[in-house]
């Protein structure tokens, strides 16, 4: 497989994914706290079913708790995270200096995102930067690790050893257009794709018969963005207001026709992993499961994805130690 083979980082996911094994990564929904111990609780739950874990950037454009710092206490307490970057509120200088310090502290998965528009969030006065987008930042980071300088070219003296990610979304038109621009993403240097949320799995399916026929499966790894769905209310919300989501009237209607609408979500996402598996040249699922990070390790389990091995097996105890060093 072209490209599929040679490593670049010692990231987990990265191993995980060129062994050929079924990857799982789970987002962390960043908490509106300054307390440690809030990214540990999520994480704890996270960790024990998936292979990394995403630390979002004001996704949506709404503020939380940084990418950066999230990823510093989740690389003390032995995770591993996949450190998404934005090009909405910084430039490339400021990312640069980033990308250093996130590999500095240990992070070993890069995930590089255009971003949403500030108008998409709760402060749409903010001013806007996109100094970069998807595209240049990923060559930016390609160029860092793999030729060791700057865009400058001032050299490095230690380039970061990252895994490099973007995202796609095959699910909104323009669809012919959709995998076309995957292959300029795999032209930029992206080494692992996650997807937008999936709710309608035949044109995932549609999506990958191009991405095979292109010969793109057997340049990237292509992990399949799901969750699951609280309610009907909130699945016509997440459609009318999240950008790039899309979801079906006949998914909305079993929601509404369900006694319990927060299980049948659940089983409706387990059902789409199950389907999702199947398809050829996908290589894994991103949980996206937005403040019900207790269910992950549920629709996990019953999608039939355990075991996987912990992310860290002396977890507990560094958990402990990073807190206890954090309150003194």
């Amino acid at each position: 497989m072209d490209g599929m083979t040679q490593y670049s980082s010692g990231s987990r996911l990265e191993r995980v994914l060129r062994s050929g094994r079924f990857a799982v990564t789970a987002e962390l929904n960043p908490p509106d706290s300054a307390d440690p111990q809030a990214v540990y609780d999520r994480a704890l739950v996270l960790s024990t079913v998936c292979d990394a874990i995403n630390a979002t950037d004001a996704s949506g454009a709404n503020c939380h708790m940084s990418s950066v710092g999230i990823c510093a206490l989740l690389t003390r307490a032995g995770y591993e995270p996949v450190y998404q970057m934005s090009c909405r509120d910084r430039n490339r200088i400021a990312m640069q200096g980033d990308l250093l310090g996130a590999a500095a502290m240990g992070v070993k998965n890069v995930l590089c995102l255009t971003g949403d528009g500030v108008q998409a969030g709760d402060q749409p006065e903010a001013k806007p930067v996109f100094d970069l987008d998807s595209m240049t930042l990923l060559r930016t980071v390609r160029i860092m690790r793999d030729k060791g300088h700057f865009l400058s070219g001032r050299k490095l003296d230690v380039p970061p050893k990252v895994f490099v990610g973007a995202a796609e979304n095959p699910f909104v038109p323009p669809y012919d257009f959709r995998p076309l621009r995957l292959g300029k993403k795999i032209e930029a240097g992206a080494e692992f794709i996650q997807t937008q949320y999936c709710f309608d799995v035949p044109r995932l399916r549609e999506f990958m018969k191009v991405v095979r026929d292109k010969g793109y499966d057997k340049k990237v790894f292509i992990l399949v963005g799901v969750g699951p769905l609280r309610s009907a209310k909130i699945a016509e919300w997440m459609r009318n207001n999240v950008p790039g989501v899309y979801i079906p009237d006949e998914i909305v209607n079993r929601l509404k026709g369900a006694q319990k609408q927060q299980l049948e979500g659940k089983k409706l996402c387990v059902e789409i992993i199950q389907q999702v598996r199947e398809i050829a040249g996908v290589s894994g699922v991103h949980v996206m499961a937005y403040r019900q990070e207790e269910l992950v390790a549920e629709i996990i389990e019953e999608a039939g994805l355990l075991p996987r091995r912990r992310q860290s097996e002396s977890l507990g105890a560094n958990v402990s130690q990073t807190t206890a060093r954090l309150n003194h």
